[in-house]
């Protein structure tokens, strides 16, 4: 037992230096030179989608107020023109991106002026949204521009035919912690045992042509809900070996094929089918490409320090990734209902929120008056807001301030909210008593109303 011991001791010293080779060890650059002429094209169509739909208007146009994000009080839109031009230029930037050009420039500019419509409002957020700015951070400091790029044509001296491996690995775990965590973040009752809210979505969607009449069935509902999460949490393990990699890709492409077309998601079953491509053998796209595999070329190391320097922000990075989507393991209740580390945690589709919000401003004198959210938000922002009990907060706060500049002195604003969570009875979601100008929303949120203890109704369309 002892020698076993001492012989595991002698071995472990040894397993870093072999998993640090094997990250070093050269690879295919063909898979990130895609990746990066993918990722600009699927930006440009959905930018260019975007231009053409009118939502500037409706987003960065007609609210007069915007949600901020801590520490990004100070970020405004432009005018409605200025963001047309805003967006014109991102879509410029995402061909750019594509044709690997002026890389380290375009791509860092392309990601904090993505970031920044983003930062605008936080009722914009979505998590393909997130995810665009993730995989276009890792590109603007990854290699991908030293093949099938302007960069590589202009500068010879940057060509390469090989990476280190652990590039391609830095790809796969970004891609995969989206499906890992979204999976898990399936394994609740609602989702598994009452497959909520699935069935509030689909039971609205009977009119769908040929399908439509199935929709209704709770059968149905528990088999996509089901069929979601095992979906979720074993698709990498599947596209990890290449004798499952195919078929399993086949498979993503049905599951986002049939998501994209039930539910209004944008361009996020673009994103994840085009990113997954990762998975495959770096050497992929040659067989699209007539000529045959350059030789392994050596690729010039950068210099120590800053070598350090990116290891240890990729590292940060990594850890990250991990640490956000379980950060509302530190607070009490349930993230679906007090929404705390609901968001950057890849919660995706597991939550139905419909409510109404009125706040009430209680005067120093004794007077009270109800104040409607449509005053300050359009009906976009406040179908965000009812649910989210951080932005209820922030608008409260606003008009604190707002009743303060028209003098009536230390006022106390309260809501009143009637929430319903995946088909539930509406109830209250924050203490209509607790005054929210003497909330500060760190830590767990206890001024948010405990979850509704009661399980979701299954709902049909038709008797």
């Amino acid at each position: 037992m002892l020698s076993a011991v001492a012989d595991d001791r002698r071995l472990a010293p040894g397993l870093w230096p072999r998993v640090a080779a094997h990250a070093r060890r050269p690879v295919d650059i063909a898979s990130l030179a895609a990746f990066r002429i993918i990722f600009g094209l699927v930006m440009f169509a959905g930018i260019v989608r975007f231009l053409f739909t009118g939502w500037i208007e409706a987003m960065y146009g007609q609210p007069r107020f915007f949600f901020h994000y801590p520490g990004f009080d100070w970020v405004e839109p432009w005018s409605v023109t200025g963001m047309y031009v805003h967006y014109g230029v991102l879509a410029g930037l995402a061909l750019a991106i594509a044709a690997g050009a002026w890389h380290r420039v375009v791509t860092p500019l392309f990601v904090l002026g993505f970031a920044y419509t983003q930062l605008v409002d936080v009722t914009n957020y979505l998590n393909h949204h997130y995810l665009v700015v993730l995989l276009g951070a890792l590109l603007a400091v990854l290699p991908a521009h030293r093949a099938w790029s302007v960069d590589a044509w202009r500068d010879p001296s940057l060509r390469a035919d090989t990476i280190p491996a652990w590039v391609v690995w830095l790809l796969r775990f970004q891609v995969g912690v989206v499906y890992v965590f979204a999976g898990l973040a399936k394994a609740q009752p609602d989702w598994l045992l009452h497959a909520q809210p699935l069935n509030v979505w689909m039971s609205a969607r009977t009119d769908t042509p040929l399908v439509g009449p199935w929709l209704d069935e709770r059968w149905l509902a528990y088999a996509m809900s089901w069929g979601g999460f095992v979906f979720d949490t074993t698709i990498v393990l599947w596209l990890s070996f290449r004798r499952t990699r195919l078929p399993a890709y086949l498979v993503l492409c049905g599951f986002h094929a049939a998501v994209g077309y039930f539910f209004n998601i944008g361009m996020f079953p673009f994103i994840m089918t085009t990113s997954a491509l990762v998975f495959f053998a770096p050497s992929w796209p040659r067989r699209f490409v007539r000529r045959a595999p350059a030789p392994p070329a050596a690729i010039r190391p950068a210099p120590r320090v800053a070598g350090r320097v990116l290891g240890l922000v990729l590292a940060a990075h990594v850890v990250l990734q991990v640490a956000l989507p379980l950060r509302h393991l530190a607070y009490p209740g349930p993230v679906a209902w007090n929404e705390d580390g609901m968001r950057f945690a890849w919660q995706v589709m597991v939550r139905e929120k419909h409510g109404a919000v009125t706040f009430v401003v209680r005067f120093p004198d004794g007077r009270r008056l109800e104040v409607p959210p449509h005053r300050y938000l359009t009906a976009r922002q406040e179908r965000e807001m009812a649910g989210q009990p951080d932005l209820v907060l922030q608008l409260a706060r606003h008009i604190e301030r707002e009743m303060r500049a028209a003098g009536h002195g230390d006022v106390a604003v309260h809501a009143e909210t009637w929430v319903s969570l995946n088909g539930r009875a509406p109830g209250p979601m924050i203490d209509p008593e607790v005054d929210l100008t003497r909330v500060r929303d760190l830590g767990p949120r206890d001024w948010v109303s405990p979850a509704p203890s009661t399980d979701p109704i299954h709902l049909r369309a038709r008797p």
